[in-house]
Formats: C-alpha cells, sequence, structure tokens
C-alpha cells in the first residue's frame, strides 16, 4: 500500500493511513472511558465530585470541583452529586479531553477545574 501510495498508483484512505501508523506505533492508543463511574462527593475539597474512568486496564481518577459545577452546570444551592448525574455526559467529555491532553495532576488523576470549561 505504502509502495503504491508513493509511486502515485493509488489513493490512500484515511483508515489505511491511521492503520499503517498504528502498526508503527505513531498513534495514540488511550481512551477513558466511564462504564462505572460510581461517582462521590468529596467533602474534604468543598463538595466536589469524584468519579472514576478507565483507560483499558487502567483505573483513572477524576474530580470535578465545587466552583465548576456551580459556574457551568448551574449547581449553585443544589446536591452536587445530582448535578453531576445530570450532566455526567458533558462532564466525562472534558475529563476526557484533559486525560488524552495529558493536562493531569501531579498523581495522575484529572482534576476538572471551572477555568477548563
Amino acid at each position: 500500500t505504502i509502495s503504491r501510495f508513493e509511486s502515485d498508483e493509488k489513493d490512500i484512505q484515511l483508515s489505511s493511513v491511521l492503520n499503517i501508523l498504528g502498526v508503527l506505533g505513531m498513534t495514540d492508543q488511550r481512551r477513558l472511558d466511564f462504564p462505572e463511574a460510581n461517582p462521590q462527593p468529596i467533602s474534604e475539597r468543598n463538595n466536589a465530585v469524584r468519579f472514576w474512568g478507565r483507560d483499558g486496564d487502567k483505573r483513572v481518577r477524576c474530580e470535578i470541583s465545587r466552583e465548576a459545577l456551580d459556574d457551568h452546570y448551574q449547581g449553585n444551592d443544589k446536591d452536587k452529586l445530582k448535578v453531576f448525574k445530570e450532566n455526567q455526559p458533558a462532564i466525562g467529555h472534558e475529563a476526557r479531553r484533559k486525560y488524552l491532553d495529558d493536562r493531569l495532576e501531579p498523581d495522575g488523576s484529572v482534576l476538572i477545574r471551572t477555568t477548563d470549561l
């Protein structure tokens, strides 16, 4: 495929490019999914919410600050766990974005702050 592409004999499809890059180890295989987020309020962080993601076999701790819940998810004067559950897909998206951008805390966890949103 590469030879035919280099000699202009064949147009190459994106899927072929991704397969070639994958074989060469040049693609990012990381993922962050939330099959069992198990959200929990964190009292020591002023009612932030902790939840868990998975990257293959690796368990990844994620948190969203109280301020982020208040400022971006209408969490003022509401139960933070309920606000999290109502907005879980959007919050998961933000956690995934930070994780894949390697914007992690020193301990390898993901913390979503109001300034991230």
